[in-house]
């Protein structure tokens, strides 16, 4: 059976992209001397800590045998200052790095999320939400570790293992080597274990973005699955696909956590061999061992092999940040199709002239949607675009705005290509009312003022009662400060009309683009609808879809669209006296009615 695009994973890179590492630095750099500090604090406060090991030699070796009770009280105040150093240091560091930490995943999450608002319609149509929002929210968030720990830790540690390197050699240096003796072992098991952990880190991101976006597709459509009690169903899919990500997760943690017991092993029996032969040693009358400088080695081993741990940890880290770094810049260099042309000027102001010449469109490569289509609409002109189910209607529409790149031809307002101009310039001057009602989360007064925010009360409320919206809203529990739900949901479908069209026209668009803009509204208050709309379409350019053709009966102009082109052009009572396909179309309808 088929797979949907939610279960299907994404597809993986091949190799460890260390580009990803740089172009994260760059995110980095603006805060080099926070992290510097820290570096330096951390430093400071570690190259005070080996004091500490000598300190302990020093009173087995020295001051017990000879009874230096003042030795030792000083050592021991000296040991007590630097632990406070440390622990002040180690508050420092936390504070600096997570400073940092944040405001780069900050910033990283910003370049995505804006990144995300230029991407063309097309972007959206081939992608589940869910796998886009698990980009924005897990993936940056999985970066805070590395990004508030890991850079610091990993410089800090590794100037660690040379100051212990160093005081290890300078102690003894047969001690040293049998400590590590240890580090090839380490390194063939790392180099044999890095590529199945990038792999498996990989599938669990991959499992976790099916996860999140099956997820998303269920909140949204819950009140069809409820009405066609596909409940067990959704939940079957759902225990699949939590399943997998289960399975990923506990395949990839597993290389994780084994690399800790690993190296603690190695350092247990590095330790062992210490004892046995410093022990020996010792014995055997070598007064370069003695019991303090095994104590004093004893401090060093476990000090030599936590920043070797914190090190491998720290490469953990970063083989799962890398498998997110992907997705994440992957989305960042996803080109936005749409944009401004190299020297686009400002759209001046707009008064409504709009012609279509030759305009080829498709989707898909070899397959159009548009072909050749070409009309002129004068200013002020109310043009209705009719015709079946996937003719074309909506991607005119779409077009005037710019939502996507023609594939040929022109399109001129006012005789400019609007290719010439800016989009932002262009769409400002437009008022676009989708089939969708969208509603955002907010007052109702909030999501009418959308499309224009420097607009008063009184002229929102204005826009309302144009639209015939005032009276419902009024009807509310506070009114235009009532708050409403995510898509609207304590909404009826054409309220949210209502509200969507008004927020259109509180734009004072120059040009009207409604889509189906009247599908959901009664017929009384459609009726007291368009009386609103004849005062407000006046001198304005307005293009309408709608296939209750009692709305469109009034246009200057229908256009009926099939399979990419336009067909039929005139009044409605020109179409009417053609008996083409228009005529057919409302014969149809109004035999529907009347029966």
């Amino acid at each position: 059976m088929a797979r949907n695009k939610i279960e299907v994973d994404e597809e993986l890179e091949s190799g460890f992209d260390l580009s990803q590492l740089k172009r994260l630095a760059n995110y980095v750099g603006p805060y080099k001397g926070k992290m510097a500090i820290a570096i330096i604090i951390m430093l400071a406060s570690s190259a005070l800590s080996m004091l500490i090991p000598i300190f302990l030699k020093n009173i087995m070796d020295d001051y017990i045998p000879n009874q230096n009770r003042q030795a030792i009280i000083q050592t021991g105040i000296a040991t007590l200052v630097i632990a406070l150093i440390i622990a002040g240091s180690l508050k420092a560091k936390i504070r600096l790095t997570s400073f940092v930490g944040q405001n780069v995943i900050y910033a990283l999450r910003r370049d995505l999320f804006v990144h995300l608002q230029k991407l063309p319609f097309s972007y959206y149509d081939n992608r589940p939400h869910g796998k886009i929002q698990v980009r924005v929210v897990n993936y940056v968030n999985n970066l805070s570790d590395l990004l508030s720990n890991g850079i610091v830790n990993t410089v800090t540690d590794l100037m660690s293992l040379i100051f212990i390197v160093f005081f290890m050699l300078r102690l003894n240096i047969r001690l040293a080597f049998l400590c590590f003796c240890g580090i090839p072992v380490l390194a063939v098991i790392i180099w044999t274990v890095k590529r199945k952990q990038r792999r498996a880190w990989q599938i669990e991101s991959n499992k976790q973005s099916n996860l999140n976006a099956y997820i998303a597709e269920s909140l949204n459509g819950i009140r069809v699955t409820q009405s066609f009690v596909r409940e067990e169903r959704n939940a079957t899919i759902f225990n699949y696909l939590s399943g997998e990500y289960r399975t990923a997760w506990m395949n990839a943690v597993k290389y994780n956590l084994m690399l800790s017991p690993i190296v603690d092993s190695i350092s247990v029996i590095t330790t062992s061999f210490i004892y046995v032969f410093g022990i020996y040693w010792m014995m055997g009358g070598d007064a370069s061992v003695t019991p303090g400088v095994l104590i004093a080695f004893t401090g060093y081993i476990s000090r030599f092999w936590q920043p070797i741990t914190t090190l491998a940890g720290f490469y953990n880290s970063l083989l799962t940040s890398i498998s997110y770094l992907e997705r994440i810049f992957e989305t960042i260099d996803e080109k936005v199709l749409v944009t401004d042309q190299p020297g686009a000027k400002e759209m001046p102001e707009i008064l409504g002239e709009v012609e279509f010449r030759k305009v080829d469109f498709s989707y898909e490569d070899g397959i159009k949607r548009l072909d050749q289509v070409s009309f002129h609409v004068k200013q002020g002109e109310t043009y209705a675009i009719v015709g079946p189910t996937g003719a074309g209607k909506t991607t005119i529409i779409n077009l005037i705005s710019r939502f996507y790149n023609l594939d040929c031809g022109q399109i001129f307002i006012d005789g400019i290509d609007i290719s010439t101009v800016t989009i932002a310039s262009l769409r400002r001057q437009m008022g676009v009312m989708l089939q969708d009602s969208f509603i955002f989360s907010g007052t109702i007064m909030d999501n009418i003022r959308y499309g224009n925010k420097e607009a008063t009360d009184e002229e929102v409320i204005e826009a309302a009662k144009t639209v015939c919206a005032h009276s419902f809203i009024m009807q509310m529990e506070d009114g235009y400060q009532t708050q409403v739900n995510e898509r609207g949901s304590r909404l009826s479908q054409g309220q949210r009309q209502l509200i969507s069209f008004a927020r259109a026209l509180l734009a004072d668009p120059k040009i009207l683009i409604l889509d189906e803009a009247t599908s959901s509204i009664d017929t009384e208050t459609e009726i007291v609808l368009q009386k609103g709309l004849a005062e407000l379409l006046k001198g304005r350019t307005s293009f309408i879809i709608a296939h209750r053709l009692s709305t469109i009966q009034a246009a200057d102009c229908i256009l009926y669209v099939d399979q990419g082109k336009i067909i039929e052009e005139g009044n409605h009572i020109q179409l009417l006296k053609k008996k083409g396909e228009y005529y057919q179309l409302y014969m149809a309808q109004y035999s529907f009615l009347a029966s």
